[in-house]
């Protein structure tokens, strides 16, 4: 599964936040660090404001802030103010549904897509951010559902 660009700038942003809860950090600060486009990041930061998911700080030393408890913000309440995420309403007039193996592999589809939302309703920010302290992927023997559940325990 891919996510859009807007949906992975938001969650670098936010989880670079939710790292450092005492700090404040420009647009092009975390622009910079995950090596993205600047203006990009802006209008997804403008988002993440009015979704009340960071709050924007002006003036000398200002810049942008974690605004809700990252133990309580899940990957899917930050994915959805991009995306829309789970099973995707197909309508009657769809050529996919004409056929059995069109409705069969919707059916299918939607199953994933059912799994993809429960799991990014499941996983917070503060999970998040344990599993990318543990580093899993530094070593082959855990599996990224081992590393979830092992970062959950922390």
């Amino acid at each position: 599964m891919r996510l859009q660009k807007a949906s992975s700038f938001a969650l670098y942003a936010v989880l670079e936040l939710a790292a450092n809860p005492a700090s404040q950090f420009s647009g092009v600060e975390i622009a910079q660090k995950y090596n993205i486009s600047a203006h990009h990041l802006a209008k997804v930061l403008r988002d993440l404001g009015r979704a009340g998911i960071v709050d924007a700080v002006r003036g000398v030393g200002g810049g942008y802030r974690l605004a809700v408890n990252p133990k309580r913000l899940t990957l899917l309440d930050v994915i959805q103010v991009f995306e829309p995420v789970g099973p995707q309403s197909a309508t009657s007039g769809d050529a996919e549904l004409a056929t059995g193996a069109g409705q069969a592999l919707r059916m299918v589809l939607d199953e994933l897509d059912e799994h993809a939302l429960a799991t990014f309703r499941s996983i917070t920010i503060s999970t998040m951010l344990k599993l990318i302290e543990s580093r899993p992927w530094a070593s082959a023997a855990h599996s990224p559902k081992a590393a979830r559940r092992a970062a959950s325990r922390r």
